[in-house]
């Protein structure tokens, strides 16, 4: 095998996670391709327009209840109403309510005209066709006003949004079955190392099976990307330059796994200065340091460890906010945080943020906890399908004891 050629070592010293993270978010650029698709295609893709409402929406002053429509003055005495018919959803009551009446009304169904105010029909004594309104009422009580929610011309969607159920649901009920999105982002991914086999292939001595890019895929597709997987590439300069070279010609980014430490047989920052540029190479993190953003020509480039655990870590914490913002997304894919006292004491020294992964707890009194998975090695993939989030101490922390409140990013969600 040939050795790398001497490289100039980029002049940055390991950058903290949110330096990293801005320099990332900076460069990234959306991409200009657009769709259009029904709705029914629309779940996770990312619109390239805003979506204006066609109409009100509710369309009509409509009942948040079922109960009886009103006139609100006729309630200043304790006179019965008499209740002279009947709104349903889709069939209105058509007359003009006259003072002294009302009218029997369904959760949806349009307010009679005549009346403004709807009383819930556990406050009302019926007997016959009269009725006793009973306790005091506001006026436009239980009443839901046409336009209130969306009105006719305003943006339902903004340009950027990532389309979740509710999106879609929220979608039909403008009558809107087509939207313009951008198209899918074309990432491609390879595992570097010359020890990795592909599932199938018998292990040699020394030989390990190449977990990562399978991470990488489930990863990537719960973004609904659209995946190029190039395989395992042999740690030597040609292979590895063909394979960034096919990348950058088929893919939007590009993601690598080993390879970005300073080991002889590392080509990867070599080759990203030769076809492109290296922004960084180390951050003051754990796990995870010799992570890798530069460009292979004009596609970024991410360059992750190759420890199982630093993958995801670094993927959800640096790539999938970029991949998200280079497919369009409008707003930040930042991490859900919040805070819990921990069951354990978490080891650290100051000098770099840690990732630990922990379990979480909710104690009899409905207090949320968190304890410590255990080892926290980033080669042990299975603390990331056992554990349920990490913890997260920032760079100066030099360690937690039981009874302290930490920072943790729950798993569910982070992933996808």
């Amino acid at each position: 095998m040939s050795q790398p050629a001497s490289i100039i070592e980029p002049q940055i010293s390991r950058l903290d996670v949110d330096q990293a993270q801005q320099t990332i978010c900076n460069d990234c650029t959306p991409i200009s391709g657009h769709q259009q698709i029904t709705i029914r295609e629309a779940l996770h893709r990312i619109l390239a327009e805003p979506i204006h409402s066609p109409i009100n929406v509710p369309a009509h002053t409509n009942s948040a209840v079922d109960g009886y429509a009103v006139q609100h003055a006729d309630l200043a005495s304790d006179t019965p109403l008499t209740v002279v018919g009947t709104a349903w959803a889709g069939q209105p009551y058509d007359g003009q309510l006259q003072s002294g009446g009302a009218v029997r009304i369904m959760t949806g169904a349009v307010l009679p005209d005549g009346t403004d105010s709807v009383i819930m029909q556990e406050e009302v004594e019926r007997r016959g066709d009269r009725i006793t309104v009973h306790g005091s009422h506001k006026p436009a009580e239980n009443v839901r006003q046409a336009g209130e929610d969306l009105s006719a011309g305003g943006i339902a969607l903004a340009k950027g949004k990532r389309l979740q159920p509710a999106d879609m649901g929220l979608l039909a009920s403008l009558g809107i079955n087509e939207i313009r999105v951008f198209r899918r982002l074309r990432v491609a991914f390879f595992s570097t190392g010359d020890e990795l086999r592909s599932l199938g292939q018998p292990l040699a001595r020394g030989e390990i099976y190449d977990s990562n890019r399978y991470t990488l895929l489930g990863m990537l597709k719960a973004l609904d990307m659209q995946v190029i997987d190039l395989g395992v590439v042999k740690d030597n300069s040609q292979s590895l330059r063909q394979a960034f070279e096919d990348a950058s010609r088929e893919a939007d980014a590009i993601i690598t796994t080993g390879g970005v430490s300073v080991g002889e047989a590392d080509y990867i920052r070599e080759i990203m200065q030769e076809l492109g540029n290296i922004n960084f190479w180390q951050i003051a993190m754990k796990p995870g340091r010799p992570l890798a953003y530069g460009h292979i020509q004009d596609t970024p480039l991410f360059g992750l460890p190759g420890n199982p655990v630093a993958v995801m870590i670094t993927f959800h914490q640096f790539v999938k906010p970029a991949l998200l913002r280079l497919a369009g997304m409008d707003t930040a894919s930042t991490p859900r945080r919040f805070r819990v006292k921990s069951q354990s004491d978490f080891r650290k020294k100051p000098g770099r943020t840690e990732y630990q992964r922990a379990i979480l707890h909710t104690e009899e009194n409905g207090e949320q906890t968190v304890r410590s998975f255990g080892r926290q090695g980033s080669g042990i993939l299975r603390s990331m399908s056992e554990a349920d989030c990490l913890v997260v101490l920032p760079k100066d922390n030099d360690g937690i004891k039981a009874g302290d409140y930490v920072e943790v990013e729950p798993f569910e969600g982070m992933l996808s």
